[in-house]
Formats: C-alpha cells, sequence, structure tokens
C-alpha cells in the first residue's frame, strides 16, 4: 500500500482511496454529531448553497464556520463540544467548512472517500484494510496555500499511517503536536470565545467512536454517514 499526501491546493489531481483529514474542526464535529445520532451530512462548499439547500428541506439543520467563526443563520457552530448535550437523533445536517469540506468537494476523482479526525482513526484504518487498495491518498486540509498551518491533520495522517503499517503510533508524541500547532493556541484564549478549549480536548479523544465516516455521491449531493 503506497500513501500519498496532499492539500487544499492540489487534492482535485487525486483519484482512488482518499482520506480527507480535519481535525480543527470540521471532521471531529461531524463525528460528534453522528455520535448524538444525526443520520446524514451533507457537505457542501458555500454559505450561500447552504442556505440554498435548506429552503428545500426546512427540517435540516445548518452547521459551520466562514474562517472558523460562526455563520449567522446556521443553527450550530463548527464546535463539536457545542453538540455533547444535543438529541440529534435521525436529524439530517448541512456542514460547510472553510476547510474539511472544501476538501471533500475539491476530490472529485475519488473512488472511495472518507471524512476524517483522531475520532475515527481506527475505525478509518480498518475499513481501508479491508479494501486493501494500492494507493490512499491523504488530503491535509490546515495546510493553507503558503505551506503554514495544518501541524494537526499532518499528525492524524501520519497517525492513520501508522496504523495501517502495523507499526504502534507514539499517541503521547501525537498529541503534543496537536496542542503545539499553529493554530491551536486559539483554544486556550478566553479572549476568542468561539474556539473554546473543550473543542480542542474532543478532538484530542483518540479513536472514541467505532464508525468510519464515508461520502457517497448523490447525483449533485455529497452524503457523509457513519458505517460500523
Amino acid at each position: 500500500m503506497e500513501f500519498r499526501r496532499t492539500t487544499l491546493d492540489t487534492c482535485h489531481e487525486a483519484d482512488g482511496t482518499i482520506v480527507v483529514i480535519d481535525v480543527l474542526r470540521a471532521f471531529t464535529a461531524a463525528a460528534y454529531a453522528f455520535d448524538r445520532g444525526a443520520k446524514e451530512i451533507f457537505l457542501v462548499s458555500t454559505v450561500e448553497e447552504a442556505f440554498m439547500f435548506r429552503e428545500d428541506h426546512p427540517d435540516y439543520l445548518l452547521m459551520g464556520e466562514v474562517d472558523g467563526l460562526p455563520i449567522p443563520g446556521f443553527d450550530l457552530p463548527n464546535s463539536p463540544s457545542a453538540l455533547l448535550n444535543l438529541d440529534l437523533t435521525s436529524k439530517r445536517l448541512i456542514q460547510r467548512t472553510t476547510a474539511g469540506t472544501q476538501g471533500v468537494v475539491r476530490a472529485k476523482k475519488a473512488d472511495r472517500l472518507y471524512a476524517a479526525s483522531f475520532n475515527v482513526a481506527s475505525a478509518t484504518v480498518n475499513q481501508i484494510k479491508m479494501l486493501n487498495p494500492d494507493v490512499v491518498t491523504f488530503v491535509e486540509t490546515g495546510i493553507r496555500a503558503d505551506g503554514g498551518g495544518g501541524e494537526e491533520d499532518v499528525a492524524c495522517a501520519d497517525y492513520i499511517e501508522s496504523l495501517l503499517l502495523d507499526i504502534p503510533p507514539n499517541q503521547v508524541d501525537i498529541e503534543n503536536r496537536v496542542r503545539h500547532a499553529q493554530w491551536t493556541a486559539r483554544f486556550a484564549d478566553p479572549g476568542q470565545p468561539d474556539f473554546p478549549e473543550a473543542d480542542l480536548e474532543c478532538a484530542l479523544r483518540i479513536d472514541q467512536f467505532d464508525f468510519t465516516m464515508e461520502v457517497e455521491r448523490q447525483d449533485d449531493l455529497l452524503v457523509l454517514r457513519a458505517v460500523k
């Protein structure tokens, strides 16, 4: 099995089995939404697309952010800790984020497409091992065009790759890398309440859930589901 890495800028060129990683916070929030009972999450690129989609489905909940900040008119922020006490049983969500959902939307050539964070890492590994693809491409969505940021997504990709190679990863080292990542400081800054420290702690609950988050294309829609 060969492993490749890419970012938002080049993920449109990748094909085969693709794992789109967003630890802080899109696919951590998605994992918690499924844990709270959500049935499906529709992934979109723009805020306008999300609102238009909801016009046809007024019972769907909007979840997401722009540049990390809550979107006026959305029902839920891109915050896993905000979901902890919610009952989302059988709910359908529409998610728009600045990084994670963009990676899924742009990975148009994928044969199998997964969304991942630390919460579902081992479950994702188990699914990929069953598929046994020749190549697995990780989309590290947090890396910016100038090469900055994204250390948490790189750490998650490293963790998943180690497990796929049957090499026990050093979880202490992985956690330290995330805690010292470029964007992590926001979650310890009381002056930035839209980035609660509880979100970071949620993101670092490694292998918390036993489901994989797989994307299915339905016509022009991208539907994320939790698969055990």
